[in-house]
């Protein structure tokens, strides 16, 4: 098997070239990036090293000034500068309600549909026993803290996935019997990412939540 800096080798005209250890450095680390193989990293850095310094070194800075600035909300866990992230900190806001998301990234999609107004807990990831991933590695502890402190509704808001569903039963069953629990109705494909769907499709199965616990209204 080849290695990773083996693997940034082309082949042009029958000849390979070697790129400099600082290129193979450089494509090296984008391809670490999610979704960005060997073949989508040299093309990343080739645009990277044609483009005009004063062009290209804003990235740069801002990777560096978003890494220093940004943490995680102490409430919820959504990215914040500061404390508290900017939802957390609107006063607008409906505090009895909860919608539970696994990453970040999924509150963007949910707040595109403008049907939500409540506030947010993002676990951190989902179940996945295989994965090596257990309640103890989400921030499931956390939510159950904050239900506690008046909450009337929690959204369970996990991918539409096997690992999404499973978290969400887990999480309805260590919530107290009085909190309302639903989970997004129908309209979001099974087996898809909620980062990637619609704000119509979203926006409905917000609309259409369902109880998860059967019975309870």
């Amino acid at each position: 098997m080849r290695s990773s800096s083996e693997k940034t080798r082309v082949n042009h005209g029958g000849s390979k070239h070697v790129y400099s250890p600082a290129v193979e450095r450089l494509i090296t680390e984008l391809a670490k990036l999610p979704g960005i193989g060997p073949r989508s990293a040299q093309r990343l850095a080739y645009h990277i090293l044609k483009t005009k310094p004063e062009e290209i070194l804003p990235l740069a800075a801002s990777i560096a000034e978003a890494k220093e600035k940004i943490g995680f909300c102490r409430r919820c866990f959504n990215l914040a500068e500061g404390e508290l992230c900017s939802i957390c900190n609107d006063a607008r806001r409906d505090p009895v309600v909860i919608c539970v998301v696994e990453q970040p990234a999924d509150i963007i999609p949910v707040e595109r549909t403008r049907e939500f107004h409540g506030l947010y807990h993002v676990l951190g990831g989902a179940l996945s026993p295989l994965d090596g991933v257990e309640p103890s590695d989400l921030r499931i502890a956390e939510l159950v803290a904050r239900v506690k402190d008046g909450v009337e509704e929690v959204i369970l808001a996990t991918n539409p996935t096997m690992t999404g569903e499973a978290t969400a039963l887990y999480i309805a069953d260590q919530l107290p019997e009085q909190v309302r629990v639903s989970r997004l109705a129908s309209g979001l494909p099974v087996g898809g990412d909620l980062e990637y769907a619609d704000e119509l499709t979203l926006g409905r199965a917000l609309v259409g939540r369902r109880d998860v616990r059967l019975g309870q209204h």
